[in-house]
């Protein structure tokens, strides 16, 4: 995680929206023909950021919570008084899919904006078979008519709904919604909030059962409140990701390891919660996890969009290091989405998603935080945004 390959006064020559030779400056020119030439004046160039882990589908915000959390409530006080999550529901089955899809637009923009330019993006706010595949088609819309690459997960399974008993909301997931989730093609990740007051280990393990048998990939918001067993879980049952893990322990990390899990962390949440039990990044790294750091992008526990900002974290607080804080926001994101052949790193044969940050050297974007270092982004070769 930390070699990153650097090529000084480096250059790519691309075609067709793809990477096709990587090298120093002037042996491209010599290969380049009559190409255009973008001059990034001695920048950084980044492969774009890839968000592992967001929520970008909702309507309205938090700001109530946020305040009350400012005067010292805790997430799950808030969550008991009508805030939290279900707030956030009610406010996205009144929206009409066109209202959603305008919203999320304009949180797209926000990420090409901050580098990135691939995002998962879970559904959740719904929590009924309408207003599930409503979140995950507008998703697909998202996906079909802006640039930002928009990797579908299904979270139906993110809180239960009021009135309604947990098994029967189980139920309601793996007997309908998983089904038609899966026949219609919306997602490709089925994930689970496992945690106490949500959905417990045997809950979780029923859901994410029926999601794999339909074909979906798993991933699970794991041991983010209490080490309610989320992380074992995961290795259990082979998932891609194991997210959050700011309480998984060694038998955690032993177990993740066991299994190839990509622990995805998530420190702007615990940010945003007022929280100081950030993951154990350093330990997971060296136990020998791929690990990845992702924004985890909603509008109640970590409302940013901005993968530099994650990286600040991750520096300061969890003791990574600005390279491996690079590595866990790219290639090994991509490979979290499987994605690592596509994406997540500038070589050849790989799609030319790029973004160029005014500094001079790649520890910057950490280094200074609270405004934007992004001078533009490109998506398979086109520029997407602009200084």
């Amino acid at each position: 995680m930390s070699n990153l390959a650097i090529i000084p006064r480096g250059g790519m020559l691309i075609r067709d929206g793809k990477i096709d030779i990587v090298g120093r400056s002037h042996e491209i020119e010599e290969s380049s023909g009559d190409a255009e030439i973008v001059d990034a004046g001695g920048r950084v160039v980044l492969p774009g950021f890839i968000d592992a882990h967001a929520h970008p589908v909702f309507a309205g915000n938090r700001l109530d919570d946020f305040e009350r959390r400012a005067r010292g409530e805790t997430y799950e006080q808030i969550a008991a008084a009508g805030g939290g999550i279900w707030s956030t529901v009610q406010k996205t089955r009144a929206a009409s899919e066109v209202d959603l899809f305008e919203e999320a637009r304009e949180h797209v923009n926000w990420f090409l904006k901050c580098g990135t330019t691939t995002v998962e993006a879970k559904s959740g706010y719904g929590l009924t078979l309408d207003d599930e595949l409503k979140i995950l088609r507008v998703v697909q819309r998202l996906n079909e008519q802006t640039p930002l690459e928009i990797v579908p997960t299904f979270l139906g399974a993110h809180a239960i709904p009021r009135g309604m008993r947990a098994k029967e909301y189980v139920d309601l997931v793996v007997d309908e919604m998983l089904p038609r989730v899966a026949s219609e093609k919306l997602a490709e990740f089925c994930d689970v909030f496992c945690e106490r007051g949500y959905f417990d280990i045997e809950q979780s393990r029923e859901i994410l059962t029926a999601a794999k048998k339909l074909g979906l990939r798993l991933r699970i918001h794991a041991d983010q409140l209490t080490n309610s067993g989320g992380a074992k879980l995961a290795a259990e049952l082979r998932a891609t990701t194991a997210d959050h893990l700011e309480k998984t322990d060694e038998q955690g990390i032993a177990a993740m390891k066991s299994a190839d899990i990509q622990p995805v962390l998530l420190p702007g949440s615990v940010y945003a919660l007022g929280s100081r039990s950030y993951p154990r990044a350093r330990e997971m790294i060296e136990a020998g996890l791929a690990v990845v750091i992702a924004t985890d992008f909603n509008p109640g526990s970590s409302p940013t969009p901005s993968m530099p900002m994650i990286l600040s974290l991750a520096c300061t607080q969890m003791k990574m290091s600005p390279a491996e804080a690079i590595t866990g926001s790219t290639i090994n994101a991509a490979y979290s989405l499987h994605r690592g052949d596509k994406i997540g790193s500038l070589e050849p044969e790989k799609l030319a998603n790029f973004s160029i940050f005014d500094c001079e050297d790649y520890r910057e974007l950490a280094y200074w935080f609270g405004f934007p270092q992004t001078h533009s982004v490109y998506v398979k070769g086109t520029r997407v945004v602009s200084a």
